[in-house]
């Protein structure tokens, strides 16, 4: 079993930064990829990042391409969501994920395991 909890929301204005942080407990944390999903009220959880097991290998969404950045610390069990340049349409509940690592996935069903998410509120 993995459990995940997921903390460093808050409210911030547009053009802001901000951290997010999901540690792991569990089973090795080696063998998952980690994901980080987002989801607005009134919208489907939507794909934000993911990283391999080793992280030598990430994936973005077009919409936060060059302004997120996912790493994982792997000797402390955590991966990170560090966000950049902020803009009001990135609020959204924040998730984190994992899943056996395999085959590159931006499904959110692909993806076994959850964190109870974070809220991140971004203003104009």
């Amino acid at each position: 079993q993995v459990q995940l909890v997921e903390s460093g929301g808050g409210l911030l204005q547009a053009g802001g930064s901000l951290t997010l942080s999901c540690a792991r407990s569990g089973r090795t944390f080696n063998s998952y990829d980690m994901g980080w999903f987002r989801q607005a009220p009134g919208k489907e959880r939507e794909f934000v990042a993911r990283i391999n097991w080793s992280g030598t290998t990430t994936d973005y969404a077009d919409s936060v391409k060059g302004r997120f950045t996912i790493s994982r610390d792997n000797a402390k069990n955590t991966v990170y969501l560090q966000m950049n340049s902020l803009k009001p349409e990135d609020t959204a509940v924040y998730y984190c994920a994992a899943r056996q690592s395999g085959y590159a996935t931006r499904w959110y069903r692909d993806f076994l395991y959850w964190g109870q998410g974070t809220q991140v509120t971004v203003s104009s």
